[in-house]
């Protein structure tokens, strides 16, 4: 999966990131995987929120468009589709020399 692009993450969302770890209970790379985050940028944003710092973070960047969004959104559902096509590519192969083997 695509990630969004470098330091472009809302408040919020850095928020419910570090809630998953501290009050959900999960670990940082399993956090990580489900938010399609680096586990590096999630522990030091749970280092920055237990030392209270965690809203300092990111007030230099601007925040994504809706339209930069939506765009990182198609590329991640195309990124996963193409991914699906090969494995469907690769299975119609093997499947057929299998195929014709049996035939023979």
């Amino acid at each position: 999966m695509e990630r969004i692009p470098y330091g472009k993450y809302t408040k919020e969302f850095r928020q419910e990131a570090v809630k998953l770890v501290i009050e959900g209970g999960l670990s940082i790379p399993e956090a990580g995987r489900r938010l399609s985050l680096a586990p590096s940028t999630l522990s030091h944003w749970v280092k920055t929120f237990k030392a209270g710092k965690l809203a300092a973070i990111g007030k230099t960047h601007r925040p994504l468009s809706d339209r930069e969004m939506e765009i990182a959104k198609l590329k991640r559902e195309l990124a996963e589709v193409k991914m699906e096509c090969d494995i469907l590519k690769k299975a119609a192969a093997y499947f057929a020399k299998e195929s014709q083997r049996g035939a023979r």
